[in-house]
């Protein structure tokens, strides 16, 4: 990768309430110089490991330094403080040191706000969720919109006007998702009517507009962590190396969750290996199922699967370890269908979804070591995320994984015919009893890969 030299920039010796012996050197990718730049709008686009954050956080947190501001941190949803960047905000200003005339720190931090010891203050709200909040703020010098493809045009037209100060800013960072978006519409003109324009020649961002598309091309400081992860992307998946690491639109194709699999026979693990056994749980006409895998490198390999509809509890351990495994049958209701199993669902561990508590107890006192899959905020798209990371290999025989790879799919949208961010909630059940058994394998790398700085 060719980078450009980094831009400095600095909060300077004298500045208002700050140590006169104090000069801060922060460098920048290039393209940001321009957050230094008075304009009405600043609009920063492209993909993931462009350091948008952190140097709209950066330069923020320098010009709060130099200049008594007020500073709104906005993003369409805001539930509590955790969901805003004040948790970047706070990471920076202590990597930063800036101090005060008697060598305190510059900057204090409470639970809602941020303020500078000149009168700065950082404050935090949800365009949607915060509406009276944004429209009751008075005398806003700089509005910052995290993730601002995800603002809505009506949260575009609250916010806008609320900054009346003649020299008032909106910056805007955004890593693309649809062409129709509000704020892509505003600064790239790619909305229905502005695309007509456009094609006439007749449309232009908004007056006293900086937009620029940014990518980890341009930051010096793209971490070695993420270019491995970018390069396998590129190598493995073209599409979605588009969309997350050069800022491209999501694509219709996208519907399909995953695209980073095949059907192929192989040989059993070798001696040794780490095997993972997930499982989900039956209600009505939905299947019981359990799916057995391991992982090489970064190749998850699908060998065996266990899966029934109308499964009752009673044959639920021979489905998963076998009806006629030993002689005479363990189980005090063998069942005449004979179930097959799978080698080793009695001796490994088995994560399985925790929605049913008394299956897991019953099946725990008929021998097996099962515990139940931790559930949480975001815990589907993080555990779909990882399983996409991988290169999967699904063996023949495992017809159900193969059939629920195949159509797993995100929503689209009934009226535009738009992609959604959105998982399906059907054809997920060997999928799910993946994602239970590579639960501790996807943490550790998440764990892994927490890099200090953040780019």
């Amino acid at each position: 990768m060719n980078f450009q030299n980094p831009y400095h920039q600095m909060a300077s010796e004298g500045t208002l309430g700050m140590n006169r012996e104090q000069r801060v050197k922060v460098d920048f990718p290039e393209p940001f110089k321009e957050l230094f730049t008075p304009s009405r709008f600043k609009a920063f686009y492209g993909g993931r490991g462009s350091a948008k954050s952190h140097s709209f956080a950066r330069a923020l947190i320098i010009k709060g330094a130099n200049k008594p501001l007020r500073i709104l941190c906005a993003r369409e949803i805001q539930r509590s403080i955790r969901d805003s960047v004040k948790r970047l905000l706070d990471d920076v200003i202590a990597e930063m040191q800036l101090t005060n005339k008697e060598g305190t720190p510059f900057y204090s931090s409470v639970d809602m706000e941020i303020r500078g010891v000149n009168g700065t203050l950082f404050t935090f709200a949800g365009l949607k969720t915060n509406p009276d909040q944004i429209k009751s703020t008075e005398g806003l010098d700089i509005a910052w919109v995290a993730e601002a493809n995800r603002i809505s045009q009506r949260s575009l037209e609250l916010l806008i006007p609320t900054l009346r100060n003649d020299d008032s800013e909106l910056w805007f960072e955004w890593n693309p998702e649809f062409e129709k978006d509000p704020v892509d519409d505003m600064f790239r003109g790619n909305g229905r009517e502005n695309m007509k324009l456009k094609e006439k020649g007749r449309w232009t961002p908004p007056p006293r507009s900086i937009v620029k598309k940014v990518n980890y091309t341009e930051n010096p400081f793209f971490p070695e962590v993420l270019k491995v992860d970018m390069e396998w992307d590129q190598r493995r998946d073209p599409q979605k190396y588009a969309h997350i690491w050069l800022g491209d639109y999501r694509k219709h194709s996208d519907a399909a969750v995953f695209t980073n699999w095949k059907v192929e026979s192989f040989d059993d693990p070798p001696p040794g290996t780490h095997l993972h056994f997930g499982g989900d749980w039956g209600f009505a006409s939905d299947p019981s199922c359990l799916v057995r895998s391991w992982i090489k490198d970064r190749t998850l390999y699908v060998d065996h699967e266990a899966w029934g509809i109308g499964v009752e509890i009673d044959y639920l351990p021979a489905l998963f370890a076998g009806s006629d495994w030993q002689d005479p049958p363990r189980w005090e209701n063998p069942n005449t269908r004979k179930y097959k199993g799978i080698p080793g669902a009695m001796e490994w561990p088995i994560r399985a979804d925790s929605a049913r508590p008394d299956t897991i107890s019953y099946m725990r006192r008929r021998g097996f070591s099962i515990m139940a899959a931790t559930k949480g905020p975001k815990s589907i798209e993080e555990g779909v995320e990882f399983l996409k990371s991988m290169d999967i290999i699904v063996h023949p025989r495992c017809r159900h994984v193969i059939d629920e790879l195949s159509l797993y799919s995100y929503k689209i949208d009934k009226q535009t015919d738009e992609v959604l961010p959105i998982l399906e909630d059907k054809k997920n059940h060997t999928i799910d009893s993946l994602r239970y058994s590579h639960e501790d394998s996807r943490r550790q790398r998440l764990g892994s890969r927490v890099v200090k700085g953040g780019y």
